[in-house]
């Protein structure tokens, strides 16, 4: 890709338009609700409401905004835990921007720095390390968010600060794992999406083949997609027309990044540091069997629950917020009755609100609060 704007051409977004209305009008003689299309990632979500492609959709296709954004499913539990650890005066605790304003059970880690813990936002964890090393006699944790996208970064930072031999380095460690998500998706009864938008950058690391028992077990198309309103196009197109020819595969619209067995240094990185972990709690979605990562013993000492014995907090969820139902595609944000009135921006009781990414907070900036879904 030489320049952006080649992706974001509308000449060609409305011919990609044309055509998904073409096989649109198709499908729709022979189906009698509409087709529902998931896009797994939450940057994959921002770039609909950003240029308006679901307005743009004909009426019997929609978009359902799925899982795929880590810091939405971050459950209030761990919040606590992290705001717990804040507070140590040997801490330096540090993570995301997103991550900071994410509510828990009594506030956030942002109000947890208002009022007093020293809460540091870095880009990334080799900015954690770097604070180690210039701050010896205090304790540095860096809060380990993300998927598979992520998760090889992380990796490559512990397995520096153990050739340096850095003490007062460790992780409480949030990565999670897209796979057994969409397997526990697809295995609810209700579950009604008929064709999924893959995830680009968590693709880049694991690869497409991994999704083969999508098509295979549960004969729903996927097709892994760029970030840019052409991917998104040419991706819900490729979707729709395996559906149309009752087909069920995965494709690759994002080819020029991913490739089918992913980045295999990155996996190395992944399999050498972390194991996955027997179940990890989301937000919204409750436990899901080994969709999480932990450190394996080899690292243990870098592992900040184990340092500070950490007690976990569980947090159930306010009932009027239903971030688990967006996440699953059974509703919109406007039809959660906190949307815009008890969660909104500068206030935010779910965590789809709080980041860039979240369908909540794209949907509250480029649609607004009164219209409909």
């Amino acid at each position: 890709m030489r320049f952006v704007k080649e992706f974001r051409d509308p000449h060609l977004a409305e011919a990609l338009l044309a055509r998904i209305n073409h096989v649109a009008e198709r499908i729709g003689h022979r189906r009698a609700r509409p087709v529902t299309v998931m896009e797994v990632c939450g940057g994959h979500t921002h770039t609909i409401f950003r240029y308006g492609l679901d307005r743009r959709l004909p009426a019997n296709i929609e978009f359902a905004h799925g899982p795929g954004c880590p810091v939405c499913v971050l459950p209030k539990g761990r919040i606590e835990d992290a705001i717990a650890l804040a507070h140590r005066p040997d801490v330096i605790f540090t993570t995301f921007g997103d991550a900071m304003r994410v509510p828990g059970g009594r506030g956030s880690l942002l109000q947890a720095r208002a009022a007093g813990a020293d809460v540091r936002m870095v880009y990334s964890p080799l900015d954690a390390l770097a604070l180690a090393r210039a701050n010896p006699e205090r304790q540095v944790v860096f809060f380990a968010l993300g998927f598979e996208t992520t998760a090889p970064s992380t990796a490559l930072t512990i397995l520096r600060a153990g050739a340096e031999n850095i003490g007062n380095f460790s992780i409480m460690c949030q990565h999670i794992t897209i796979i057994p998500t969409l397997r526990a998706l697809l295995a609810q009864p209700d579950f009604t999406v008929d064709g999924f938008i893959g995830p680009g950058h968590v693709s880049m690391v694991i690869g497409t083949d991994p999704y083969a028992f999508i098509a295979r077990d549960f004969r729903r198309p996927l097709v892994v997609a760029g970030f840019e309103p052409l991917d998104i196009l040419h991706s819900l197109l490729m979707v729709l027309r395996q559906i149309e020819a009752g087909e069920a595969r995965v494709e690759n619209q994002y080819a020029r990044v991913v490739a089918a067995q992913g980045n295999k240094a990155a996996i190395a990185a992944i399999e050498r540091v972390y194991e996955v972990r027997a179940e990890c709690e989301w937000r919204g979605l409750g436990q899901i069997a080994g969709s999480g990562l932990q450190l394996r013993a080899e690292w243990a000492g870098f592992d900040a629950e184990k340092r500070f014995a950490m007690q976990p907090h569980h947090l159930a969820d306010l009932e009027q917020c239903r971030c688990g139902d967006v996440l699953t595609g059974r509703i919109k944000p406007p039809q959660c009755q906190s949307f815009g009135r008890a969660c909104a921006p500068d206030h935010p009781a779910g965590a789809l609100m709080v980041s860039s990414e979240g369908a909540c907070a794209a949907y509250y900036e480029y649609h607004g609060v009164g219209e409909a879904a």
